[in-house]
């Protein structure tokens, strides 16, 4: 019992220190996702111009925040047409937090909508995901079900469950992240839901699977305001090569995996706190591609991401309005690396950019230096600056399987293993120091006491004189090595063994002149003295 106790108490010490680290960095992550921008006075921004003749798009956000993808995506593809008038609208009007600390103003808050509209309702609106908050919930469900609900809803992602809150998807099918699926089938058991599909068109509701499905979803809401014709070319400019006209792509139903769970695990409690990526934001930056930066390190909680801009304000390429946290002159010293999103900037790069990284000594990347799908490099990056199976998890959570990922790049995130091995050997270290401690503190000595760890001892006989020794306080096994030996009047010759119970002084002797040799174990004290 002695061994098995010792052997919990080392257990619980590689344990409990790499516990305490992922619990500080579990929390601290959970805490920055949708961290609350600065209070302070909005900036004064005017809202875009309206078209009357074009029909109006919504896209929600909270007064909590907004998924970053399920936000920016929807509103990058159906601004890019130019068949719509496209907004950001939230209860109130005030900078907001998008997934991973990019602040964005909205264009408008409910009532101002409502009176850009003349009471109407606008054509669609787009529900993304969004923090569980109980006030920014309660009016943007009541406002769904009062306004949104007059036009089309697409549900995004988890925007699903905002949706269904709202009483609009009872007894129609409906499909979410596949990450969340089984959760909201048990909080609303009324709704159909389908795992396995990118978009479920039900008429006046459309609700996509995770994250990158908006795209098809949102490309089957062109579709059906603009043509086919329009939504193809919206794919084409987005270098999205998966449009399916007219129905929806299947796609492998997801699960996840131990594998996956152990990297997930990994990234967020010993990697996240550690890595940041300062993502610097300029002027004209198109929607997917501020997303493609910001949604995969936030989302699989791999690293910080931090916006950061040389003005007080960036407008994105239709017209979108963020504050950055930080500002260049200041802010790269705390970053790991810097990345700028955007094909117009790493086409026309500004040499201020390029010197603050110098200054600072930190990475310079420029991602969308090629046209193509602007995730598509981002978790290139990520495969080779972390590892492979971070990005490949990555690419999953994004519901974009097909990604290219390269060639290069760690076969595990060994940073993270690393570290958890590194607080493992601390928890051990430390159960020392305090053992240590402790037995200096009560005994004065590191010398262990005879009962605490039982010697063996080996006795040399050279007489047929008995020896005495002092009472034992436990069984003593006698071995002969060599020779021939009297052991409490019985004799032991070489190979033979026998046991002596505890409790009484032992008489031991050679059995003849030749002498002999015992091993003993237990303990056992130096003899006191000799029988005449």
């Amino acid at each position: 019992m002695r061994v098995l106790g010792r052997g919990l108490v080392v257990l619980a010490a590689l344990f409990v220190v790499p516990g305490v680290e992922f619990f500080i960095g579990s929390r601290g992550f959970a805490s920055y996702r949708y961290a609350p921008p600065e209070a302070g006075r909005p900036p004064a921004v005017a809202p875009p111009v309206h078209a009357p003749g074009k029909p109006t798009v919504a896209v929600v956000v909270g007064n909590a925040g907004a998924n970053v993808a399920d936000t920016l995506v929807p509103y990058g593809l159906l601004a890019s047409t130019g068949r719509f008038n496209v907004y950001t609208v939230a209860p109130e009007r005030r900078p907001v937090p998008l997934l991973g600390g990019l602040d964005l103003v909205p264009d408008l808050d409910f009532a101002q909508l409502s009176g850009r509209l003349g009471g109407r309702a606008p054509d669609v609106t787009v529900v993304p995901e969004m923090p569980s908050d109980k006030d920014s919930d309660r009016r943007v469900i009541g406002w769904l079900r009062s306004t949104g609900s007059r036009g089309l809803v697409l549900g995004v992602c988890t925007g699903a469950r905002l949706v269904a809150d709202a009483g609009l998807l009872d007894g129609r099918e409906a499909t979410t992240h596949w990450y969340r699926l089984s959760g909201l089938e048990d909080a609303h058991p009324a709704v159909h839901w389908r795992r396995g599909v990118r978009y479920l068109d039900e008429g006046n509701v459309i609700t996509t699977g995770g994250l990158l499905s908006s795209v098809d979803g949102t490309l089957r809401v062109i579709e059906r305001f603009a043509g086919t014709g329009t939504a193809a070319a919206a794919a084409r400019a987005a270098g999205w090569g998966r449009y399916s006209p007219g129905t929806p792509a299947r796609m492998p139903e997801s699960r996840l995996s131990p594998s996956n769970a152990i990297v997930h695990l990994l990234n967020l409690g010993f990697r996240s706190n550690t890595s940041t990526v300062g993502v610097v934001l300029t002027g004209g930056v198109g929607e997917l591609e501020l997303a493609s930066v910001f949604s995969p390190y936030a989302e699989v909680k791999a690293a910080r991401t931090v916006a950061i801009a040389a003005t007080a304000t960036v407008r994105s390429r239709h017209g979108l309005t963020f504050v950055p946290r930080e500002r260049l002159a200041g802010a790269v010293d705390d970053v790991d690396r810097l990345m700028v999103p955007g094909a117009a900037a790493a086409a026309n790069r500004d040499p201020g950019i390029a010197a603050a990284a110098r200054r600072a000594g930190v990475p310079l990347e420029y991602p969308h230096r090629r046209p193509g799908f602007a995730f598509d490099p981002v978790l290139r990056s990520m495969a080779r600056t972390f590892d492979r199976p971070t990005a490949r998890w990555t690419s999953k959570i994004l519901e974009y399987r097909s990604a290219d990922l390269g060639s290069s790049g760690s076969s595990w995130p060994w940073t993270p293993t690393l570290r958890l091995l590194l607080f493992a050997l601390a928890g051990v270290a430390a159960l020392a120091v305090v053992r240590v401690t402790a037995r200096l503190i009560t005994t004065g000595s590191l010398r262990p006491k005879a009962r605490d760890r039982p010697p063996v001892a080996v006795v040399d006989l050279r007489s047929t004189t008995p020896v005495m020794w002092e009472r034992s306080e436990h069984g003593l096994f006698f071995l002969a090595v060599s020779g021939a030996a009297v052991v409490d009047e019985r004799e032991v010759r070489a190979g033979q063994m026998i046991y002596v119970d505890a409790g009484h002084s032992i008489s031991i002797s050679a059995a003849d002149t030749d002498g002999a040799e015992l091993l003993s174990v237990q303990p056992i004290a130096a003899p006191v003295h000799s029988a005449a």
